[in-house]
């Protein structure tokens, strides 16, 4: 990987992490989540988990266009970085009454999807079609 591509994908995390955590905030401000440190519940770990995938697709899709060549294998490489970072989070929350285990566990199963569907409407949209080898 060169720097081009390596660039890509880090902003693709950074995209993932950043608009995930000012989400939260403003869920938390407007009184939507518990305070900081107090877990919750299946309802609001689902609608974490609808809001993460959808800035995952956003994610993916930022990563691919932004890749040199080859966007949807960008995408998917986001998408390992996901499940890594999804793994690392389902390690170090498991002991933790921060809500729900399947949540962690949820966004792990979901990144290489949400990626790949980036990837995928980067490639509708800009007439790319990557044949994966």
């Amino acid at each position: 990987m060169n720097g081009k591509s390596i660039w890509a994908v880090v902003a693709g995390v950074l995209f993932i992490i950043v608009a995930s955590i000012l989400v939260d905030i403003v869920l938390h401000v407007a009184g939507v989540y518990p305070p900081m440190g107090q877990p919750i519940g299946d309802a609001l770990a689902l609608l974490a988990t609808s809001y993460r995938f959808l800035i995952g697709i956003g994610g993916g899709w930022l990563t691919a266009r932004l890749a040199p060549d080859k966007p949807m294998k960008h995408a998917l490489i986001l998408g390992a970085v996901g499940i890594v970072l999804g793994l690392l989070g389902v390690v170090l929350t498991w002991n933790q009454n921060l809500g729900p285990r399947w949540y962690a566990i949820a966004l792990v199963i979901l990144a290489i999807p949400q990626c790949w569907l980036g990837g995928r409407i980067f490639e509708a949209r800009s007439g790319q079609r990557e044949v994966l080898k």
